[in-house]
Protein backbone atom coordinates (compact mmCIF):
# COMPACT_ATOMS: atom_id res chain seq x y z
CA UNK A 1 0.00 0.00 0.00
CA UNK A 2 1.29 3.46 -0.89
CA UNK A 3 1.82 5.69 2.11
CA UNK A 4 -0.49 8.34 0.62
CA UNK A 5 -3.35 5.84 0.70
CA UNK A 6 -2.54 4.80 4.25
CA UNK A 7 -3.19 8.31 5.60
CA UNK A 8 -6.64 8.73 7.17
CA UNK A 9 -8.23 12.13 6.55
CA UNK A 10 -10.28 13.87 9.21
CA UNK A 11 -11.28 16.96 7.24
CA UNK A 12 -13.27 18.65 9.98
CA UNK A 13 -10.44 18.76 12.46
CA UNK A 14 -7.61 20.54 10.69
CA UNK A 15 -5.19 17.61 10.52
CA UNK A 16 -4.86 14.12 9.11
CA UNK A 17 -3.69 11.05 10.94
CA UNK A 18 -0.75 9.38 9.25
CA UNK A 19 -0.14 5.63 9.78
CA UNK A 20 0.41 5.09 13.49
CA UNK A 21 0.31 2.30 16.03
CA UNK A 22 0.18 2.51 19.81
CA UNK A 23 1.14 0.42 22.81
CA UNK A 24 0.09 0.90 26.42
CA UNK A 25 3.19 1.30 28.56
CA UNK A 26 1.17 1.50 31.79
CA UNK A 27 -2.28 2.62 32.96
CA UNK A 28 -1.91 6.29 32.02
CA UNK A 29 0.73 6.26 29.29
CA UNK A 30 0.85 5.17 25.66
CA UNK A 31 3.61 5.28 23.07
CA UNK A 32 2.67 6.13 19.49
CA UNK A 33 4.99 5.02 16.69
CA UNK A 34 5.07 5.67 12.97
CA UNK A 35 6.25 3.35 10.20
CA UNK A 36 9.93 3.98 10.93
CA UNK A 37 9.77 3.98 14.74
CA UNK A 38 9.70 7.69 15.57
CA UNK A 39 7.68 7.84 18.76
CA UNK A 40 5.72 10.15 21.05
CA UNK A 41 4.46 9.49 24.57
CA UNK A 42 0.83 10.45 25.20
CA UNK A 43 -1.97 9.71 27.65
CA UNK A 44 -5.04 7.76 26.53
CA UNK A 45 -7.07 10.97 26.80
CA UNK A 46 -4.64 12.87 24.60
CA UNK A 47 -4.81 10.18 21.92
CA UNK A 48 -8.61 10.21 22.06
CA UNK A 49 -8.68 13.99 21.62
CA UNK A 50 -6.40 13.78 18.59
CA UNK A 51 -8.51 11.07 16.99
CA UNK A 52 -11.86 12.79 17.62
CA UNK A 53 -10.54 16.23 16.62
CA UNK A 54 -10.97 18.02 19.94
CA UNK A 55 -7.27 18.39 20.84
CA UNK A 56 -6.36 22.02 21.58
CA UNK A 57 -2.85 21.30 22.94
CA UNK A 58 -0.65 22.96 20.34
CA UNK A 59 2.48 21.53 21.94
CA UNK A 60 1.18 17.98 21.57
CA UNK A 61 0.07 18.61 18.00
CA UNK A 62 3.51 20.02 17.19
CA UNK A 63 5.21 16.92 18.63
CA UNK A 64 2.92 14.62 16.66
CA UNK A 65 3.53 16.58 13.49
CA UNK A 66 7.31 16.55 14.02
CA UNK A 67 7.15 12.74 14.40
CA UNK A 68 5.14 12.42 11.16
CA UNK A 69 2.11 11.08 13.01
CA UNK A 70 -0.21 13.82 11.78
CA UNK A 71 -0.11 16.32 8.94
CA UNK A 72 -2.00 19.38 7.77
CA UNK A 73 -4.47 18.49 5.01
CA UNK A 74 -2.89 18.90 1.61
CA UNK A 75 0.69 18.51 2.87
CA UNK A 76 2.80 15.95 1.05
CA UNK A 77 6.19 16.50 2.69
CA UNK A 78 5.54 14.33 5.80
CA UNK A 79 4.41 11.39 3.66
CA UNK A 80 7.38 11.81 1.33
CA UNK A 81 9.77 11.96 4.29
CA UNK A 82 8.26 8.78 5.73
CA UNK A 83 8.71 7.05 2.38
CA UNK A 84 12.36 8.18 2.19
CA UNK A 85 13.06 7.02 5.73
CA UNK A 86 11.43 3.65 5.11
CA UNK A 87 13.50 3.16 1.95
CA UNK A 88 16.62 4.15 3.90
CA UNK A 89 15.88 1.50 6.50
CA UNK A 90 15.69 -1.10 3.75
CA UNK A 91 18.85 -0.01 1.94
CA UNK A 92 20.85 -2.92 3.38
CA UNK A 93 18.82 -5.47 1.40
CA UNK A 94 20.53 -5.09 -2.02
CA UNK A 95 23.93 -5.63 -0.37
CA UNK A 96 22.81 -9.09 0.80
CA UNK A 97 25.05 -11.31 2.90
CA UNK A 98 27.90 -9.69 4.78
CA UNK A 99 28.54 -12.25 7.54
CA UNK A 100 30.00 -15.62 6.55
CA UNK A 101 30.49 -18.14 9.35
CA UNK A 102 33.03 -20.91 8.83
CA UNK A 103 32.57 -23.86 11.20
CA UNK A 104 36.14 -25.10 10.92
CA UNK A 105 35.65 -27.95 13.41
CA UNK A 106 33.09 -29.51 15.70
CA UNK A 107 35.81 -30.53 18.13
CA UNK A 108 35.85 -28.85 21.53
CA UNK A 109 37.61 -29.45 24.83
CA UNK A 110 34.74 -27.80 26.78
CA UNK A 111 31.44 -29.47 27.69
CA UNK A 112 29.24 -26.43 28.23
CA UNK A 113 25.87 -27.30 29.74
CA UNK A 114 23.92 -25.13 27.26
CA UNK A 115 25.99 -25.92 24.15
CA UNK A 116 23.81 -25.51 21.06
CA UNK A 117 25.81 -27.81 18.79
CA UNK A 118 26.77 -31.47 18.76
CA UNK A 119 30.33 -31.02 19.91
CA UNK A 120 32.89 -33.75 19.37
CA UNK A 121 35.91 -34.71 21.42
CA UNK A 122 39.17 -32.93 20.72
CA UNK A 123 40.69 -36.12 19.24
CA UNK A 124 38.13 -36.65 16.44
CA UNK A 125 39.68 -34.72 13.56
CA UNK A 126 37.24 -36.23 11.05
CA UNK A 127 34.98 -33.38 12.16
CA UNK A 128 37.43 -30.76 10.81
CA UNK A 129 36.77 -28.69 7.68
CA UNK A 130 39.24 -29.36 4.87
CA UNK A 131 41.05 -26.84 2.66
CA UNK A 132 39.05 -28.04 -0.35
CA UNK A 133 35.76 -27.33 1.44
CA UNK A 134 37.04 -24.01 2.75
CA UNK A 135 38.18 -22.88 -0.71
CA UNK A 136 34.77 -23.56 -2.22
CA UNK A 137 33.08 -21.77 0.70
CA UNK A 138 35.29 -18.73 0.11
CA UNK A 139 34.40 -18.71 -3.57
CA UNK A 140 30.71 -18.58 -2.62
CA UNK A 141 31.28 -15.92 0.05
CA UNK A 142 32.98 -13.61 -2.44
CA UNK A 143 30.00 -13.96 -4.78
CA UNK A 144 27.98 -11.88 -2.32
CA UNK A 145 27.31 -8.36 -3.63
CA UNK A 146 28.00 -6.94 -0.17
CA UNK A 147 30.94 -4.50 -0.16
CA UNK A 148 31.71 -5.66 3.39
CA UNK A 149 32.61 -9.25 4.24
CA UNK A 150 33.08 -10.52 7.76
CA UNK A 151 34.48 -14.03 8.04
CA UNK A 152 33.84 -15.50 11.47
CA UNK A 153 35.54 -18.71 12.58
CA UNK A 154 33.40 -20.90 14.82
CA UNK A 155 33.33 -24.42 16.15
CA UNK A 156 33.37 -26.39 18.35
CA UNK A 157 36.55 -24.61 19.30
CA UNK A 158 38.07 -23.17 16.11
CA UNK A 159 41.57 -22.96 17.57
CA UNK A 160 41.67 -26.76 17.51
CA UNK A 161 41.92 -26.36 13.74
CA UNK A 162 44.10 -23.26 13.79
CA UNK A 163 46.11 -24.23 10.68
CA UNK A 164 42.91 -23.97 8.63
CA UNK A 165 42.03 -20.62 10.26
CA UNK A 166 45.43 -19.34 9.13
CA UNK A 167 44.96 -20.80 5.63
CA UNK A 168 41.47 -19.33 5.15
CA UNK A 169 42.66 -15.91 6.27
CA UNK A 170 45.54 -15.94 3.80
CA UNK A 171 43.37 -17.25 0.97
CA UNK A 172 40.63 -14.68 1.65
CA UNK A 173 43.17 -11.86 1.61
CA UNK A 174 44.57 -13.19 -1.67
CA UNK A 175 41.10 -13.38 -3.26
CA UNK A 176 40.22 -9.94 -1.99
CA UNK A 177 42.98 -8.35 -4.08
CA UNK A 178 40.65 -8.96 -7.02
CA UNK A 179 37.35 -8.13 -5.30
CA UNK A 180 38.40 -5.14 -3.17
CA UNK A 181 35.89 -5.68 -0.37
CA UNK A 182 36.08 -4.34 3.17
CA UNK A 183 37.27 -7.59 4.75
CA UNK A 184 37.45 -8.45 8.43
CA UNK A 185 37.93 -11.58 10.50
CA UNK A 186 36.59 -12.75 13.85
CA UNK A 187 37.52 -15.83 15.87
CA UNK A 188 34.86 -17.03 18.33
CA UNK A 189 36.91 -18.90 20.90
CA UNK A 190 36.86 -19.91 24.56
CA UNK A 191 40.53 -18.73 24.70
CA UNK A 192 41.77 -21.87 26.49
CA UNK A 193 44.15 -22.69 23.61
CA UNK A 194 45.42 -19.14 23.08
CA UNK A 195 49.22 -18.98 22.76
CA UNK A 196 51.87 -16.58 21.49
CA UNK A 197 51.72 -17.93 17.94
CA UNK A 198 47.97 -17.34 17.74
CA UNK A 199 48.25 -13.93 19.38
CA UNK A 200 50.93 -12.86 16.94
CA UNK A 201 48.85 -14.05 14.01
CA UNK A 202 45.78 -12.16 15.25
CA UNK A 203 47.83 -9.03 15.79
CA UNK A 204 49.27 -9.20 12.30
CA UNK A 205 45.90 -9.77 10.63
CA UNK A 206 43.94 -7.42 12.95
CA UNK A 207 41.58 -10.23 13.89
CA UNK A 208 38.86 -9.54 16.44
CA UNK A 209 38.37 -12.04 19.26
CA UNK A 210 34.90 -12.95 20.49
CA UNK A 211 34.67 -15.08 23.61
CA UNK A 212 32.24 -16.22 26.28
CA UNK A 213 32.16 -15.00 29.85
CA UNK A 214 29.18 -15.93 31.97
CA UNK A 215 30.15 -13.88 35.02
CA UNK A 216 31.92 -14.71 38.28
CA UNK A 217 34.21 -17.72 38.51
CA UNK A 218 31.79 -20.15 40.13
CA UNK A 219 28.96 -19.31 37.72
CA UNK A 220 31.14 -19.46 34.62
CA UNK A 221 32.81 -22.74 35.60
CA UNK A 222 29.45 -24.27 36.45
CA UNK A 223 28.12 -23.41 33.00
CA UNK A 224 31.27 -23.94 30.93
CA UNK A 225 33.04 -27.09 32.02
CA UNK A 226 36.42 -28.36 30.94
CA UNK A 227 39.10 -30.68 32.34
CA UNK A 228 40.84 -28.94 35.21
CA UNK A 229 37.76 -26.87 36.04
CA UNK A 230 39.65 -23.75 35.00
CA UNK A 231 37.48 -22.38 32.18
CA UNK A 232 37.01 -19.03 33.92
CA UNK A 233 40.70 -18.56 34.61
CA UNK A 234 41.57 -19.47 31.04
CA UNK A 235 39.00 -17.00 29.70
CA UNK A 236 40.06 -14.16 31.99
CA UNK A 237 43.75 -14.72 31.30
CA UNK A 238 43.04 -14.84 27.57
CA UNK A 239 40.98 -11.64 27.63
CA UNK A 240 43.78 -9.79 29.40
CA UNK A 241 46.41 -11.10 26.98
CA UNK A 242 44.34 -10.01 23.97
CA UNK A 243 43.74 -6.59 25.51
CA UNK A 244 47.45 -6.10 26.13
CA UNK A 245 48.63 -7.42 22.75
CA UNK A 246 45.85 -6.47 20.33
CA UNK A 247 44.10 -3.62 22.14
CA UNK A 248 41.07 -3.29 24.39
CA UNK A 249 38.71 -2.90 21.43
CA UNK A 250 39.84 -6.17 19.80
CA UNK A 251 38.11 -8.48 22.26
CA UNK A 252 34.47 -8.76 23.24
CA UNK A 253 32.55 -11.26 25.33
CA UNK A 254 29.07 -12.76 25.38
CA UNK A 255 27.22 -14.23 28.33
CA UNK A 256 24.43 -16.78 28.32
CA UNK A 257 21.75 -16.64 31.00
CA UNK A 258 21.17 -19.95 32.73
CA UNK A 259 18.90 -20.55 35.69
CA UNK A 260 21.97 -20.16 37.90
CA UNK A 261 22.50 -16.64 36.51
CA UNK A 262 19.13 -15.33 37.72
CA UNK A 263 19.51 -13.04 40.71
CA UNK A 264 23.19 -12.41 39.92
CA UNK A 265 22.92 -9.75 37.22
CA UNK A 266 24.92 -7.12 39.14
CA UNK A 267 27.74 -9.60 39.84
CA UNK A 268 27.92 -10.50 36.15
CA UNK A 269 28.07 -6.85 35.09
CA UNK A 270 30.73 -6.09 37.70
CA UNK A 271 32.84 -9.01 36.44
CA UNK A 272 32.83 -7.46 32.97
CA UNK A 273 33.61 -4.01 34.32
CA UNK A 274 36.47 -5.39 36.41
CA UNK A 275 38.07 -6.78 33.26
CA UNK A 276 37.75 -3.49 31.39
CA UNK A 277 35.09 -4.90 29.06
CA UNK A 278 32.84 -2.01 28.11
CA UNK A 279 29.98 -4.02 26.64
CA UNK A 280 27.88 -6.96 27.75
CA UNK A 281 25.17 -8.79 25.82
CA UNK A 282 22.55 -10.10 28.24
CA UNK A 283 21.10 -12.98 26.25
CA UNK A 284 18.89 -15.94 27.14
CA UNK A 285 19.57 -19.60 26.43
CA UNK A 286 18.58 -20.58 22.89
CA UNK A 287 16.22 -23.56 22.46
CA UNK A 288 18.64 -25.77 20.55
CA UNK A 289 21.08 -28.60 21.15
CA UNK A 290 22.17 -29.54 24.67
CA UNK A 291 20.36 -26.47 26.06
CA UNK A 292 17.09 -28.41 25.74
CA UNK A 293 18.22 -31.11 28.14
CA UNK A 294 17.12 -30.91 31.74
CA UNK A 295 20.57 -29.77 32.85
CA UNK A 296 20.99 -27.25 30.05
CA UNK A 297 20.20 -24.26 32.24
CA UNK A 298 17.07 -23.17 30.39
CA UNK A 299 14.60 -23.89 33.21
CA UNK A 300 13.14 -20.38 33.43
CA UNK A 301 10.40 -18.46 31.64
CA UNK A 302 10.42 -15.12 29.81
CA UNK A 303 9.20 -13.25 32.88
CA UNK A 304 12.14 -14.35 35.00
CA UNK A 305 14.60 -13.49 32.22
CA UNK A 306 13.08 -10.01 31.87
CA UNK A 307 13.55 -9.45 35.61
CA UNK A 308 17.18 -10.48 35.20
CA UNK A 309 17.59 -8.19 32.19
CA UNK A 310 16.07 -5.22 34.03
CA UNK A 311 18.38 -5.76 37.00
CA UNK A 312 21.41 -5.97 34.70
CA UNK A 313 20.39 -2.82 32.86
CA UNK A 314 19.94 -0.96 36.15
CA UNK A 315 23.47 -1.93 37.20
CA UNK A 316 24.88 -0.78 33.84
CA UNK A 317 23.13 2.58 34.18
CA UNK A 318 24.45 2.92 37.73
CA UNK A 319 28.02 2.28 36.56
CA UNK A 320 27.65 4.90 33.83
CA UNK A 321 26.43 7.42 36.39
CA UNK A 322 29.58 6.64 38.39
CA UNK A 323 31.76 7.39 35.38
CA UNK A 324 32.38 3.77 34.31
CA UNK A 325 31.35 3.50 30.64
CA UNK A 326 29.40 0.32 29.95
CA UNK A 327 26.98 -0.66 27.18
CA UNK A 328 24.27 -3.29 27.15
CA UNK A 329 24.69 -4.44 23.58
CA UNK A 330 21.11 -5.52 22.88
CA UNK A 331 19.81 -2.17 24.15
CA UNK A 332 22.34 -0.36 21.95
CA UNK A 333 21.07 -2.20 18.86
CA UNK A 334 17.50 -1.27 19.77
CA UNK A 335 18.55 2.32 20.49
CA UNK A 336 19.75 2.69 16.91
CA UNK A 337 16.37 1.51 15.67
CA UNK A 338 14.39 3.67 18.11
CA UNK A 339 16.36 6.91 17.83
CA UNK A 340 17.96 6.93 14.38
CA UNK A 341 17.05 5.95 10.86
CA UNK A 342 19.88 3.43 10.72
CA UNK A 343 19.32 -0.31 10.75
CA UNK A 344 22.27 -2.04 12.40
CA UNK A 345 21.38 -5.28 10.58
CA UNK A 346 21.31 -7.45 13.68
CA UNK A 347 19.99 -10.76 12.33
CA UNK A 348 17.28 -11.32 14.97
CA UNK A 349 15.87 -7.79 14.61
CA UNK A 350 15.50 -7.40 10.87
CA UNK A 351 12.58 -7.64 8.46
CA UNK A 352 12.69 -9.65 6.34
CA UNK A 353 14.62 -11.98 8.61
CA UNK A 354 18.40 -11.95 8.50
CA UNK A 355 18.72 -15.64 7.69
CA UNK A 356 20.67 -16.18 4.48
CA UNK A 357 20.62 -12.52 3.44
CA UNK A 358 22.29 -11.42 6.66
CA UNK A 359 24.48 -14.42 7.35
CA UNK A 360 25.44 -17.76 5.81
CA UNK A 361 26.97 -20.67 7.66
CA UNK A 362 29.39 -23.12 6.05
CA UNK A 363 29.54 -26.28 8.14
CA UNK A 364 32.71 -28.35 8.51
CA UNK A 365 31.34 -30.91 5.99
CA UNK A 366 30.39 -28.30 3.38
CA UNK A 367 26.69 -28.08 4.12
CA UNK A 368 25.36 -24.52 3.96
CA UNK A 369 22.77 -23.16 6.40
CA UNK A 370 20.70 -20.00 6.53
CA UNK A 371 21.82 -19.31 10.10
CA UNK A 372 23.83 -20.80 12.93
CA UNK A 373 20.56 -21.78 14.62
CA UNK A 374 19.53 -23.55 11.41
CA UNK A 375 22.74 -25.56 11.62
CA UNK A 376 21.93 -26.42 15.22
CA UNK A 377 18.52 -27.71 14.18
CA UNK A 378 20.21 -29.89 11.56
CA UNK A 379 22.39 -31.42 14.25
CA UNK A 380 19.10 -32.30 15.99
CA UNK A 381 17.81 -33.97 12.81
CA UNK A 382 15.81 -31.10 11.27
CA UNK A 383 17.41 -29.93 8.00
CA UNK A 384 14.74 -27.37 7.10
CA UNK A 385 17.26 -24.52 6.86
CA UNK A 386 19.92 -26.40 4.90
CA UNK A 387 20.36 -24.42 1.66
CA UNK A 388 22.77 -26.68 -0.17
CA UNK A 389 26.40 -27.71 -0.10
CA UNK A 390 29.61 -26.00 -1.18
CA UNK A 391 30.51 -29.07 -3.22
CA UNK A 392 27.72 -28.88 -5.81
CA UNK A 393 25.53 -25.79 -5.15
CA UNK A 394 25.95 -22.54 -7.03
CA UNK A 395 25.44 -19.14 -5.42
CA UNK A 396 22.12 -18.84 -7.27
CA UNK A 397 21.07 -22.30 -6.05
CA UNK A 398 21.62 -21.19 -2.47
CA UNK A 399 20.10 -17.71 -2.56
CA UNK A 400 17.07 -18.68 -4.66
CA UNK A 401 16.29 -21.94 -2.88
CA UNK A 402 12.82 -22.54 -1.46
CA UNK A 403 14.53 -23.34 1.85
CA UNK A 404 15.53 -19.66 2.03
CA UNK A 405 12.83 -17.81 0.12
CA UNK A 406 9.86 -19.46 1.87
CA UNK A 407 10.84 -18.40 5.42
CA UNK A 408 11.97 -14.98 4.18
CA UNK A 409 8.58 -14.38 2.58
CA UNK A 410 6.81 -15.24 5.81
CA UNK A 411 9.15 -13.08 7.91
CA UNK A 412 8.19 -9.64 6.56
CA UNK A 413 6.81 -7.99 9.68
CA UNK A 414 4.95 -5.26 7.81
CA UNK A 415 2.53 -7.96 6.61
CA UNK A 416 2.80 -10.68 9.28
CA UNK A 417 -0.26 -11.26 11.49
CA UNK A 418 -0.05 -9.21 14.72
CA UNK A 419 3.32 -7.76 13.68
CA UNK A 420 1.78 -5.40 11.13
CA UNK A 421 -0.35 -3.69 13.79
CA UNK A 422 2.24 -3.76 16.59
CA UNK A 423 3.69 -0.43 17.75
CA UNK A 424 7.07 -2.14 18.15
CA UNK A 425 7.24 -3.47 14.57
CA UNK A 426 9.86 -0.86 13.48
CA UNK A 427 12.19 -1.97 16.28
CA UNK A 428 11.62 -5.70 16.02
CA UNK A 429 12.26 -8.41 13.47
CA UNK A 430 11.37 -11.96 12.65
CA UNK A 431 13.01 -15.21 13.66
CA UNK A 432 11.59 -18.00 11.49
CA UNK A 433 14.14 -20.50 12.79
CA UNK A 434 13.05 -19.93 16.40
CA UNK A 435 9.37 -20.12 15.52
CA UNK A 436 9.86 -23.23 13.40
CA UNK A 437 11.75 -24.88 16.25
CA UNK A 438 9.25 -23.92 18.96
CA UNK A 439 5.93 -23.68 17.11
CA UNK A 440 6.27 -25.66 13.91
CA UNK A 441 5.92 -22.84 11.36
CA UNK A 442 7.99 -19.88 10.18
CA UNK A 443 5.65 -17.12 11.38
CA UNK A 444 4.56 -18.48 14.75
CA UNK A 445 1.59 -17.52 16.88
CA UNK A 446 2.67 -14.11 18.11
CA UNK A 447 0.41 -14.09 21.17
CA UNK A 448 2.17 -17.22 22.44
CA UNK A 449 5.66 -16.57 21.07
CA UNK A 450 8.49 -16.33 23.60
CA UNK A 451 10.41 -14.31 20.99
CA UNK A 452 7.63 -11.71 20.93
CA UNK A 453 7.10 -11.73 24.70
CA UNK A 454 10.80 -11.20 25.34
CA UNK A 455 11.22 -8.39 22.81
CA UNK A 456 8.01 -6.62 23.77
CA UNK A 457 9.15 -6.75 27.37
CA UNK A 458 12.54 -5.24 26.51
CA UNK A 459 11.04 -2.53 24.27
CA UNK A 460 8.51 -1.59 26.96
CA UNK A 461 11.24 -1.43 29.60
CA UNK A 462 13.50 0.78 27.48
CA UNK A 463 10.69 3.15 26.50
CA UNK A 464 9.48 3.53 30.10
CA UNK A 465 13.00 4.33 31.23
CA UNK A 466 13.48 6.86 28.43
CA UNK A 467 10.15 8.48 29.30
CA UNK A 468 10.89 8.71 33.02
CA UNK A 469 14.66 9.27 33.17
CA UNK A 470 16.34 12.00 31.06
CA UNK A 471 19.76 10.53 31.92
CA UNK A 472 18.77 7.15 30.52
CA UNK A 473 17.39 8.73 27.36
CA UNK A 474 20.68 10.57 26.90
CA UNK A 475 22.52 7.27 27.48
CA UNK A 476 20.43 5.58 24.80
CA UNK A 477 21.30 8.40 22.40
CA UNK A 478 24.98 7.80 23.10
CA UNK A 479 24.58 4.04 22.59
CA UNK A 480 22.79 4.70 19.29
CA UNK A 481 25.79 6.51 17.79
Amino acid sequence: MKLERAATELPAHGWQLLPLRFHRLDADSLVLTNLVGEHVFVTPGELASVVDGTCADQGLLARLRAAHLIQVPGERLPVELLAIKLRTRMRRLPDSTGLHIFVVTLRCEHTCRYCQVSRQSAAKNEFDMTEQTARRALELAFRSPSPHLKIEFQGGEPLLNFPLVRWITAEANRMNKEHGKDLEFVIATNLALLDEEILGFCAGEQIHISTSLDGPQDLHNGNRRRPGRDSWQQAVTGIRRVQERLGADQVSALMTTTEASLGRAAEIIDTYAGLGLRGVFLRPVSPYGFALRGRGGANYDVGRWLEFYAAGLDRIVELNRQGVPMVEMYASIIAKKMLTNADPGYVDLTSPAGIGIGALVYNYDGDIYASDEGRMLAEMGDRTFRLGTVHDSSYADIMLSDALLNPLTESITLSAPMCATCAFEPYCGADPVFHHATMGDFTGHKALSAFCQRNMGVFTLLLRKMRDDPYFRDLMWRWAQ
